[in-house]
């Protein structure tokens, strides 16, 4: 039987929460996606290599793992071509340098510590994210 999708979500959100706590609890560190992966980026690699590889195998395990247990994609494809995708990825890291960190960093682990710089960030890339969407869809 498939749950129904605010169930999924239920189960997602608490495993994302439970995983930064963990991390905040056993490592010391946020779980902010954007500084995770800088860390492991040339030119000075972070020295705790070991543990942001594992975290960003685990995002990219699963989904695959969810699709081989369930037999459903847990990750839909692209619907935009690769030049799209392209200049959205550079636009995200450009706007994680100016912010300072990430949604998951910001939005997850920042709100959660009562962080007012986080609470800005979070509405900020919150409200660009409503006009963009209403931009996209109704104005162009």
């Amino acid at each position: 039987m498939i749950p129904e999708a605010w169930l999924a979500g239920l189960a997602g959100g608490a495993l994302i929460g439970a995983a930064a706590v963990l991390l905040m609890a056993l490592l010391g560190r946020i779980a902010g996606v954007s500084g995770i992966v800088g860390g492991l980026l040339p030119p000075r690699p972070a020295a705790d290599f070991g543990w942001r590889l594992a975290f960003v195998l685990g995002l990219v395990a699963g989904p695959l793992l969810y699709t081989a247990l369930s037999g459903r994609p847990g990750v839909g494809l692209p619907v935009a071509e690769l030049p799209v995708l392209v200049l959205a990825g550079l636009l995200v890291g450009a706007g994680t340098t100016i912010g300072s960190g990430c949604t998951s960093g910001h939005g997850v682990c920042g709100l959660a510590r009562l962080s007012p710089r986080s609470l800005v960030a979070t509405l900020t890339f919150m409200a660009t994210a409503g006009i963009t969407v209403f931009l996209v869809r109704h104005v162009l």
